[in-house]
């Protein structure tokens, strides 16, 4: 950005100084020589050769100056004007430099985050090859060892050709679960938001995952019992896949004989905030900021072990930034995790019994 020269130049003026002295002292030494000596008139002489070698000197340093300062700005495309006044310049070299130096900052800073982007494109291409690679050597196994001559066993046959569709199944969850996000982050999707009951949404999604939950003997509770309904507005089936994947993972990394709590409490205006609390594993604190990334696992063999195309958080993500609202985790290694998220009351809402923790 181009600026006005408020600095005195020390440069300009040392040099019209020491530069009319020593004509003047030249003058002085001339007339005195020729007895023709006059105070007065070296004093004039003094004062005009001064000033005009000033302003001389000024104007030809500035102009210098900033045909050079401006080739800077040039090539640093940091100009945001242009004038042709050679006055308005930055002359002051300290200030450049402190320019020049922002300037590489903000593109050392630019250069780390392509660095930072294009090491997880690579993770992520990796993964993905990963995770469909091993749902397709399940099924090539199974076929070929079918093939090979156990398809004539028909038990055999029967129990390769369940376990390869199993691996299809888990093929196609990632191949749906990518294009939904896909979807979701380029803004093809649109929600379609209606007024439903929240309270009645998580006793569905309860009364889905029972059995799911009843393997580990995991309890599947609210944290009171909400006499009436809490009207919200939203998409109820992107709502229910969200609340869905939070809970399955509750119980996936839940402790035996633990639980997964569901609360629901009012924030400021007309926000209310739902969370999904368990008291499991926990996730150690380093591995947080990255939950949400595509494929993300903290224990990467534990995880395939349970199953699931590993982009659920990151789908439940996308979800509640679609709706314009904010997920947030709060977890604290072996003692349990926190998923919440805000939604939008329905202006139909009917009064609550809420608290605000």
């Amino acid at each position: 950005m181009i600026k006005s020269f408020t600095t005195p130049n020390v440069f300009s003026f040392r040099t019209a100084l020491y530069t009319s002295l020593v004509l003047t002292l030249f003058l002085t030494g001339l007339l005195w020589c020729f007895n023709f000596f006059n105070l007065l008139f070296v004093l004039l002489f003094w004062v005009g050769a001064f000033a005009a070698i000033y302003l001389l000197v000024q104007f030809r340093t500035q102009k210098y100056i900033y045909s050079r300062v401006n080739r800077i700005y040039e090539e640093l495309d940091m100009i945001e004007e242009k004038t042709s006044n050679p006055t308005l310049v930055i002359t002051d070299m300290k200030l450049l430099m402190d320019q020049v130096r922002n300037y590489a900052t903000k593109r050392k800073i630019e250069i780390e985050t392509l660095k930072g982007r294009d090491a997880y494109r690579k993770e992520f291409l990796g993964n993905v090859s990963h995770e469909l690679k091993t749902p397709l050597f399940t099924i090539q196994g199974y076929i070929l060892t079918l093939l090979d001559g156990a398809m004539n066993k028909p038990e055999l046959c029967k129990k390769y050709l369940k376990r390869a569709s199993k691996g299809v199944d888990r093929l196609n969850y990632i191949i749906e679960d990518l294009d939904l996000i896909t979807k979701l982050e380029v803004g093809s999707m649109t929600v379609e938001y209606e007024d439903f009951d929240i309270v009645e949404l998580i006793q569905n999604v309860f009364e889905l995952l029972e059995i799911k939950a009843g393997k580990k003997n995991i309890a599947l509770i609210l944290d009171r019992n909400y006499q009436k309904p809490i009207l919200v507005k939203a998409e109820r089936e992107r709502i229910r896949q969200v609340l869905t994947n939070l809970v399955v993972n509750s119980i996936k990394y839940g402790h035996k004989d633990g639980t997964t709590e569901v609360s629901i409490e009012d924030l400021v205006g007309s926000k209310i905030i739902v969370r999904v609390t368990d008291n499991g594993e926990g996730i150690k604190k380093e591995f947080i900021p990255r939950l949400f990334e595509r494929f993300y696992r903290v224990d990467k063999s534990r995880s395939r072990d349970e199953g699931g195309s590993g982009l659920g958080l990151s789908i439940v993500k996308h979800i509640v930034e679609a709706h314009n609202e904010h997920i947030y985790v709060d977890s604290v290694y072996g003692i349990g995790s926190e998923f919440s998220f805000t939604l939008e009351r329905s202006s139909a809402f009917v009064e609550p019994e809420l608290d605000n923790r």
